[in-house]
């Protein structure tokens, strides 16, 4: 009979809680694709209110505020993208828009990054964003605020500075998707479920990254996320 063989798994993706010891455990990240009219028009498409529309990265992708990541591998366009974060804390599925609020745990400061290179290079042969997308570290996450802590949706500001120099500046009430509309639209897809995370689209300003960046986001009112890319591996 063959010897069975004893692996070690990973520890589960998980996030801090501001003023808790315990953490957020990670079950699903999905992402928001232009949610944010400039942001849309940058990359050459026009702002509109169709339906939103998501990809997904693996709970693994997960990076926590204050960490060093190796540059990416396989690309030669790797590009930040500041996001608001939602924490999904109760099930929600076929949720009304009105009732979409009552299932959030809190929310977080993100990072979206992006091999803009292959992504692009997907897209124009119509096959999915995975590489581009859902790679190692592509995720990198602040504690998650409560959301009674952090109050309503407004005109907080959210911001990403790169070396020190703002790059994306934007207020959260210019999203074109709210974030109960996102909520209530996803959830006739999936059940979401606690440990579902959403992050939410990035305003305009995105841009190239290279090995030694140090990257700094903040959202009013939220942990704020720190950066640092290491070199190629």
């Amino acid at each position: 009979m063959p010897q069975a063989h004893l692996f070690q798994l990973p520890e589960p993706a998980s996030v801090p809680v501001t003023g808790e010891a315990a953490h957020y455990p990670v079950h699903r990240i999905f992402c928001v694709g232009r949610n944010y009219a400039e942001h849309a028009q940058e990359m050459g498409f026009a702002p509109d209110r169709e339906a939103p529309f998501y990809f997904t990265k693996p709970a693994s992708a997960i990076v926590h505020s204050g960490a060093t990541i190796p540059f990416p591998l396989g690309t030669e366009n790797l590009h930040y993208e500041m996001e608001l974060v939602v924490a999904i804390g109760a099930p929600a599925f076929r949720i009304s828009k009105l009732d979409a609020t009552e299932t959030v745990y809190g929310y977080a400061t993100g990072l979206d990054l992006t091999r803009r290179d292959l992504q692009v290079a997907s897209r124009e042969k119509g096959r999915p964003w995975d590489f581009g997308k859902a790679f190692e570290d592509s995720a990198p996450i602040g504690a998650i605020t409560p959301a009674a802590e952090f109050g309503a949706i407004g005109e907080q500001r959210i911001s990403l500075a790169v070396n020190g120099e703002t790059r994306q500046d934007a207020t959260l009430s210019q999203m074109i998707w709210s974030v109960p509309e996102l909520i209530s639209f996803l959830s006739r897809y999936y059940h979401l479920v606690p440990g579902d995370l959403i992050y939410t689209g990035t305003p305009a300003g995105v841009g190239k990254l290279a090995p030694g960046d140090t990257l700094r986001g903040e959202i009013d009112g939220l942990a704020p996320i720190d950066l640092q890319l290491g070199p190629l591996q």
